[in-house]
């Protein structure tokens, strides 16, 4: 993590998007960035990303979050982006169960190449089609007791909790950034107050 010393805002994180092709990795990225959405599905070729600033905190933040793609075939590539992430956001389509699934693989991956102490979300895209669900909420409340990570559930088609599952990976890299300030040590987080937020 990297404070700045430009006005223009207090910190600049890096969160990599991952998960499955098809997923919505690219919806969420614009609908969090440019608040836009298209319906064409177009594959990711490599890697995309975008700024966002936003405030958390009284702290002016500056995002950049990376739209990794989710093809088997170029996760070869993509695992040089998780190097100096501080959050990554394990995406999946909650009508489809497969994509779920392999949230084990992408986490398996993630464990390899990324910080120990990176923060980590689950988001289950296409909240917006309940009756098209194919992953079930209890399997899912075990998945995040598992490893112990928070999930929300948002739709990029309508925004909905978009924004708040932005906020909330955010929120908990400025509180261990300011906790990390004074002294080193304190370099660990808690999850158990954004369990309100979260799929129970």
């Amino acid at each position: 993590m990297s404070s700045a010393s430009s006005k223009d805002y207090d910190y600049l994180f890096k969160l990599v998007l991952v998960g499955d092709s098809g997923v919505g990795k690219s919806c969420l990225l614009l609908r969090f960035a440019d608040d836009s959405f298209t319906d064409s599905y177009i594959t990711t070729i490599g890697v995309d990303f975008r700024f966002r600033t936003i405030k958390v905190n009284d702290k002016r933040v500056k995002l950049q979050i990376w739209d990794t793609a989710g093809q088997e075939r170029f996760r070869t590539i993509t695992s040089t982006y998780y190097r100096g992430a501080d959050g990554i956001v394990l995406a999946y389509d909650l009508t489809d169960k497969s994509s779920f699934d392999h949230i084990s693989d992408w986490l398996a991956e993630v464990d390899k190449y990324a910080a120990e102490d990176t923060c980590k979300l689950l988001v289950g895209n296409k909240s917006d089609i309940q009756e098209n669900r194919d992953v079930d909420p209890s399997d899912v409340k075990r998945l995040s007791e598992l490893v112990n990570i928070p999930v929300m559930e948002v739709s990029a088609k309508t925004g909905e909790n978009v924004e708040k599952a932005f906020f909330s990976i955010t929120e908990r890299l400025v509180e261990l950034k300011m906790k990390g300030e004074p002294e080193e040590s304190e370099n660990r987080i808690s999850l158990s107050s954004y369990r309100g937020n979260f799929v129970l």
